[in-house]
């Protein structure tokens, strides 16, 4: 695989450089907006370290948490992009991987770390999380300026427009997106925090997939949707190709005027049509036979729906300063398919820019998160199943999730950041027999 992304590489670097060579930038309207990018690359590093306490333990199942353990990710990540055509770009991102997250990504329905993905090798390895071409149509109307960086070329670009993206990324690359929480490489770690939890989005173990997406700006409003493929049975790493299992995303967006800044509401829902099975059929099934529990919710596996949505919003108070809060619900009768085992979750948060102690690059972010489950998924558990993340053996005593999650983020060089993350846990997969967990983090990301 590796030669392939040699060569596709190769390829954006040669057309880039006759485009550039063909097709000098011009200059922005009055000479105010920024001349067009016809090529980039950029790179980052992250390295994640985490470890548990010596937290209560009385039993444990397949997928618990352990207390007094340390696992570590690594990525590194290539982004390479060039324009095809006015408004056209194409972006390729080759990805070395290596690591766990504690437990092997289990315990937690709201799992510690973004950067611990549900699969994990103790040696490097290459995969490709996107290659996709995002197509810009400008309306007649209002130029503004696009901020050249990951994956988007600088230049300028009509407030009113549609762009459509088409190929291997992630939902959540343009759905349930948040300036605050969104990037676990920078900010927040914790699942539920970065993303609702219970917007259970379409993705293979990694967290991407193949699809297609559409969004309309106009004015203040933006209105997106998109299909996408499932993977080929939940939690799996690989997906389920034409569109056979697939979900779709829909996103309203309102953007308006508050202390002087401008802040966000998104509405998402989601459909998810694949094959999976209904949680009290299941507990009805193992009861009356006496078959295993995860055997039962193997075999009532038949193609229908899961609905579910997120309320978003983000609100800068000043320069420095922003909170954000997301509310997420979904049905809670059927299985949970690709993200984690949540039915309802609510997150609070506020992130700082260190310029009142003349540290404009630092960060601190401080967030609230409470996961729940319905008394389906509750009966379920409490019967020996396993979740996607989440499998005690038994759940005598439920109760929410909750978690506290703060991080200073400290910028070294401008492009070097170290951060300390510190997570708090509550009630710990949901179970009240465990817990508390204090988990330590510490991050170092560079990118350039």
């Amino acid at each position: 695989m590796a030669p392939r992304f040699f060569w596709a590489v190769t390829f954006l670097a040669s057309y880039a450089s006759s485009a550039l060579a063909a097709d000098e930038p011009q200059s922005g309207q009055n000479g105010s907006l920024p001349p067009a990018q016809n090529f980039a690359i950029h790179g980052q590093f992250t390295y994640v370290e985490q470890e548990t306490d010596s937290f209560n333990a009385p039993y444990a199942g397949a997928n618990s948490l352990s207390p007094d353990r340390g696992r570590e990710t690594t990525d590194l990540t290539l982004f390479a992009g060039a324009r095809l055509w006015r408004g056209a770009e194409i972006w390729i991102n080759p990805e070395i991987d290596e690591g766990f997250g504690l437990d092997n990504t289990l315990g937690l329905a709201g799992f510690p770390s973004g950067e611990g993905y549900k699969v994990g090798k103790n040696q490097p390895y290459l995969r490709l999380p996107r290659l996709f071409v995002r197509e810009t149509l400008d309306l007649p109307g209002e130029r503004e300026a696009e901020a050249p960086g990951l994956n988007q070329l600088g230049g300028d670009r009509s407030a009113n427009r549609w762009v459509f993206t088409v190929g291997k990324f992630s939902v959540v690359d343009i759905f349930d997106t948040n300036q605050y929480a969104h990037d676990p490489r920078s900010d927040f770690l914790n699942w539920t925090a970065v993303d609702g939890g219970a917007f259970d989005y379409a993705a293979d173990a990694w967290g991407y997939t193949v699809g297609a997406a559409a969004e309309r700006y106009s004015g203040s409003w933006t209105v997106r949707a998109g299909v996408f493929d499932l993977s080929n049975i939940p939690n799996s790493p690989h997906l389920e190709p034409g569109m056979h299992e697939f979900q779709i995303d829909a996103e309203v967006e309102k953007r308006y005027q508050w202390f002087g800044q401008t802040g966000r509401v998104l509405l998402t829902g989601f459909d998810s049509r694949g094959r999976m099975a209904l949680l009290d059929q299941t507990i009805s099934v193992a009861q009356s036979t006496g078959v295993n529990i995860d055997t039962a919710l193997i075999d009532a596996r038949q193609y229908r729906s899961r609905l579910g949505g997120v309320l978003g919003v983000e609100q800068p108070i000043t320069e420095a300063v922003g909170v954000f809060a997301r509310v997420s619900k979904a049905a809670g009768n059927v299985e949970t398919y690709e993200f984690t085992d949540v039915d309802r979750a609510v997150v609070i948060g506020t992130s700082v820019k260190g310029l009142p102690w003349h540290r404009p690059d630092d960060t601190v972010g401080i967030a609230v998160v409470d996961n729940g489950i319905s008394a389906e998924r509750r009966e379920y558990l409490n019967l020996g199943g396993l979740g996607i993340l989440v499998g005690d053996g038994k759940l005598p005593h439920p109760g929410a999730e909750r978690i506290l999650e703060s991080y200073y983020n400290y910028a070294v060089l401008g492009w070097a950041h170290l951060s300390l993350d510190y997570q708090w846990v509550k009630d710990p997969a949901y179970n009240r027999d465990r817990g508390p967990v204090s988990i330590f983090a510490v991050r170092v990301h560079a990118q350039f």
